[in-house]
């Protein structure tokens, strides 16, 4: 009966929810931005799987589930840059050359270091596409030879930098633009930076959350040519 159960896809699935209903909780009973709600559920999930000796191949009959589901996300992101079409029209040019630009200097760099510490090819495509959205690193880190698992803890990290840090850079640099605020967070530290953009100001915000969109689709782009 046990055995059927932990067999089951519905098993996992279930068994991520509750992780992820525990990190929400933790999340917003703390207010704290370094618990995040998805790094705390990653870790209800290691921690369970570990003391149950629930193996992970298990876990994914019902895991991959939720990795399947990953496509249709990436496409309903389409749905973000229509709602702030208003928005994107106003600063069509600026959103354009900073996306680009941001999602050229993201790749640029992490290739770079990676070359300077003698990474493997296949450890240099799971972190290249850090700055992106889950949903689109992961695709872009599997095309390229690379592993999802470490292509979502780079999008973790750097998600998690960014909303920390990001306060910080604005006044170091004297970033006093909102537009270009919300794009630098945006295009840094995607969905996790964009929910610190939108406590910044609701225009940062609405940049941070186009620069999502529009670098994911840049970055998939230029990743075609390397």
């Amino acid at each position: 009966m046990l055995d059927a159960m932990i067999n089951s896809p519905f098993f996992a699935l279930a068994l991520s929810a509750a992780a992820w209903c525990i990190g929400r909780w933790v999340n917003r009973k703390t207010g704290c931005v370094l618990l995040n709600h998805m790094l705390i559920a990653v870790a209800v999930v290691i921690v369970f799987l570990r003391v149950t000796g629930i193996t992970y191949e298990q876990y994914s009959i019902g895991g991959d589930f939720i990795k399947m589901m990953l496509g249709p996300v990436t496409a309903v992101l389409a749905l973000n840059i229509y709602n702030q079409r208003k928005v994107l029209g106003d600063y069509f040019v600026p959103v354009l050359v900073g996306c680009f630009v941001g999602s050229v200097v993201s790749l640029g760099s992490i290739l770079l270091l990676c070359h300077v510490f003698g990474l493997d090819a296949g450890l240099t495509a799971s972190i290249m596409p850090k700055s992106c959205t889950t949903a689109i690193a992961i695709g872009i880190a599997e095309s390229h030879g690379g592993v999802a698992g470490i292509a979502a803890g780079g999008v973790m990290i750097a998600g998690l930098t960014g909303a920390v840090l990001a306060p910080f850079f604005g006044k170091l640099f004297r970033v006093k633009d909102p537009v270009a605020e919300g794009l630098a967070i945006g295009a840094c530290s995607h969905a996790l930076g964009t929910t610190k953009a939108m406590e910044i100001g609701p225009l940062q915000g609405a940049m941070s959350s186009i620069a999502i969109c529009l670098c994911g689709i840049i970055s998939s782009i230029l990743t075609l040519f390397i």
